[in-house]
């Protein structure tokens, strides 16, 4: 991290990016997007979209990293969910389950869980309870790399380590991917 003289602290990106990480797009996309998000957040939900696109349409100029902030107080099934996505994810169905867990925030419990991994052609069992808890250190990892940058609520997203204000859109996200690009000399 960079810290300017009475400022916060700024990650680089690559500071942002685990070995492990989920990368949606080109692995090594000159841009990185990194969300910090909660698969129970109707705003993370209206995000999803947006961040897909941006990456989709970017010629290989973006990734998307995910990572996982779970907020368990107020919503209840958040850390079942994250933890069910990191078991789909050892399984190579990170982005299925992803996906599929926004389409039906709605129905997040353990059963609803199973039957999506289920619909991905996965063991239902690998996804939840004791199955699933393995993947404890991972979330806890995300979570609290989230907490040290101040993340406080979801989506919080990082565009090649700047924190990206505002509403999360297809044109604020590209102007934000344009900026990261002309700093690093490369264009949009």
């Amino acid at each position: 991290m960079t810290s300017a003289p009475g400022g916060p602290a700024t990650p680089r990106a690559t500071d942002l990016v685990p070995p492990d990480a989920h990368v949606f797009g080109n692995p090594d996309a000159p841009v990185t997007i990194v969300e910090f998000g909660d698969f129970e957040c109707p705003y993370c939900h209206d995000a999803a979209p947006a961040l897909r696109s941006v990456v989709e349409e970017s010629g290989g100029q973006v990734r998307l990293v995910f990572r996982h902030f779970p907020l368990f107080e107020v919503h209840p099934y958040a850390l079942t969910a994250a933890l069910a996505a990191e078991a789909a994810g050892e399984q190579g169905r990170f982005w299925d389950m992803h996906d599929l867990l926004f389409a039906h925030q709605d129905r997040l419990d353990d059963t609803a869980l199973a039957h999506w991994a289920q619909k991905l052609g996965l063991d239902g069992a690998s996804v939840v309870g004791d199955a699933a808890q393995r993947h404890g250190d991972v979330v806890e990892r995300d979570y609290l790399a989230g907490a040290a940058l101040g993340v406080r609520g979801t989506p919080t997203v990082y565009v090649d380590g700047e924190r990206y204000r505002g509403r999360v859109t297809e044109d604020g996200l590209r102007a934000a991917v344009a900026a990261a690009l002309a700093a690093a000399g490369q264009g949009a």
